[in-house]
């Protein structure tokens, strides 16, 4: 074949630079361990930015308070005010959490390694084994009473069937609360993440309203209508005990 025309031999070139860099690019754009983690269990409240949405939920960024990592520690385990415990996280995520919290949006508090964290949890205790929304964790009792509550603080936007569609046309859309869909937003996240986020933020017009047992309720009603199944013991209003409950589909 004859010399390329100076024009397509540019082109091959740069298709060549492309092709090279393309790993590269991607695997700088490939999200950490610690970011995946905060993606999944942090950003509903702090944000994606770190900036979170005050006073309700406080901001990461520019926090120095991330600075004291027995702290961090201790918040994740234990919860700490509106946060919910995290049990289910191991030491090797919990370090790879802080880390990124800890140096992400220009935060610059050092790196944490996992023996650190390990040290911190000693004292601490065990947290109890992990349970499942589908080992019958509510009774039907308690998914009867949420459902009044329901219907009278949340269907208005939320939609009677808890699919996201209001009941007035006029009104925007909102996140489905049962079934697929449901699971699919919050699976691998706890019911005490659920629980504190709904119970600080809803009903949209009248945040904190409900009260504790309310809430949780409304949460029972929540799972039976995506058809988990009832139980023997109703479910509490207690943060750690939810925080050993995880969301996700039938195994």
């Amino acid at each position: 074949m004859g010399e390329q025309p100076p024009l397509l031999k540019l082109v091959v070139g740069a298709l060549g630079l492309a092709v090279g860099i393309a790993p590269a690019a991607v695997a700088q754009q490939a999200p950490e361990p610690g970011q995946h983690l905060y993606e999944q269990h942090c950003a509903l409240c702090h944000l994606d930015s770190g900036a979170g949405d005050t006073p309700t939920f406080p901001a990461l960024r520019a926090n120095n308070q991330l600075g004291d990592l027995a702290r961090i520690v201790r918040s994740i385990n234990a919860g700490s005010r509106r946060m919910p415990p995290f049990p289910a996280l191991t030491a090797e995520d919990i370090s790879s959490l802080a880390n990124y919290i800890r140096n992400a949006w220009a935060n610059d508090f050092g790196g944490v390694t996992t023996e650190e964290v390990t040290a911190v949890q000693e004292g601490l205790g065990e947290a109890g084994p992990m349970a499942s929304v589908w080992d019958g964790i509510f009774t039907e009792a308690q998914a009867t009473r949420g459902q009044a509550v329901y219907t009278g603080a949340c269907a208005i936007c939320h939609g009677r069937r808890l699919n996201g569609a209001p009941d007035d046309p006029d009104m925007r859309s909102t996140p489905p609360l049962a079934r697929a869909r449901f699971l699919r937003v919050w699976e691998g996240r706890s019911l005490a993440t659920l629980f504190a986020y709904t119970g600080a933020t809803m009903p949209e017009d009248n945040p904190s309203s409900l009260t504790d047992q309310e809430n949780v309720d409304v949460i029972a009603y929540l799972l039976s209508a995506g058809g988990m199944p009832a139980g023997d013991d109703e479910l509490q209003a207690d943060p750690r005990s939810l925080a050993r409950v995880l969301i996700g589909p039938q195994p």
